[in-house]
Order: C-alpha cells, then sequence, then structure tokens
C-alpha cells in the first residue's frame, strides 16, 4: 500500500482506496495510472516554480540597469532583493527538481 494523490482534490491517500475520503470522487483505473499522474503533476508545478524564480531574476536584472545607469538608492535594495530571491529560488526549484527526478514512479 502506498500513499498517492487523489486527482480531483490532490490531497493523499491510500493507494487501495475506491473513493476519495476527502472529496468523495470515484477512484477508477490503475493505481500506477494515478501515481504517474500525480508525478506528471509534480513535475509540472516544479517547472513553474523554476520559471517564477527565473522571471523574478530577470526582473533584478532589469530594474538593476533601466534607464542606462546603474541603480542607485531603493531602485538598487529592490534589484539586489530580486536578484537573491530569484537565484535562490531557481537553486532550490532545480534540487528539487533533481530528487523528483530520482523518484520511481
Amino acid at each position: 500500500m502506498a500513499l498517492i494523490e487523489c486527482p480531483s482534490c490532490s490531497k493523499r491517500i491510500s493507494s487501495k482506496a475506491s473513493v476519495c475520503q476527502y472529496c468523495g470522487s470515484q477512484l477508477s483505473g490503475d493505481t500506477q495510472v494515478l501515481s504517474t499522474i500525480s508525478h506528471i503533476k509534480r513535475s509540472n508545478q516544479l517547472v513553474n516554480q523554476g520559471l517564477l524564480s527565473m522571471t523574478i531574476f530577470i526582473a533584478g536584472v532589469v530594474t538593476w540597469f533601466w534607464g542606462g545607469n546603474t541603480a542607485e538608492g531603493v531602485r538598487a535594495y529592490i534589484a539586489v532583493i530580486c536578484f537573491v530571491l530569484g537565484f535562490v529560488g531557481y537553486l532550490i526549484t532545480r534540487l528539487q527538481i533533481v530528487m523528483h527526478k530520482r523518484k520511481k514512479v
């Protein structure tokens, strides 16, 4: 027995359950199919998080060099915060993607 995600509400339920105890939806089909679907959904979530992190990083670059001059004052602080959050967020997301790919479906 393993825990899988319900395809309707995404809560963790038993792989042997025929009905989700949270939303009441019928779990039809093979457990392997449901496991594969939840694995793909998590992969998509991680890719989206990576794209969001890169967008934040690029926003920092644009803020830093906006108008042709390097940033000064408050604009510099905002740009550095975006740099750091975007870069660290991207590194964490990449690590999560690597660990997720190592999992067996």
